[in-house]
C-alpha cells in the first residue's frame, strides 16, 4: 500500500537567535512546556536550544580561560628572559674580573 503524502506539509522555521533568546528566558520564567506551548514549538526545540547555548557557553568559558593562561604563561616567559640577561651580564662581568 502506497503512502500518500499529506496535503498540509509543514515546512522548517528558521528563527533568529534573538528570538531563540527570547523563547529561552521566557521557558526560564514560566517552564519549557508552557513556553512552548505559547510560542507555537515543540519542547524538544526549546531545549535544544537550550542545549546549545550552554555548550556555546560552556566553549567561550573555556576560551577565556584558555586566554588567561596564555597571558599568564607570557609573562612569566618575559620575567625569565629578563632574569636571564642579567645573569649573563653578572657572568661576563665576573669573567672580566677573574682575568
Amino acid at each position: 500500500m502506497a503512502r500518500q503524502a499529506s496535503p498540509m506539509k509543514q515546512t522548517r522555521t528558521r528563527h533568529s537567535q534573538a528570538y531563540k533568546e527570547e523563547a529561552l528566558a521566557l521557558a526560564e520564567r514560566i517552564g519549557v512546556s508552557q513556553a512552548a506551548e505559547q510560542l507555537g514549538l515543540q519542547p524538544s526545540q526549546l531545549y535544544g536550544w537550550r542545549s546549545k547555548q550552554q555548550q556555546n557557553q560552556a566553549g567561550s568559558e573555556r576560551e577565556q580561560s584558555l586566554a588567561d593562561e596564555n597571558a599568564r604563561l607570557k609573562r612569566l616567559l618575559a620575567e625569565q628572559a629578563e632574569e636571564l640577561a642579567i645573569v649573563k651580564k653578572a657572568a661576563a662581568y665576573f669573567a672580566r674580573s677573574f682575568k
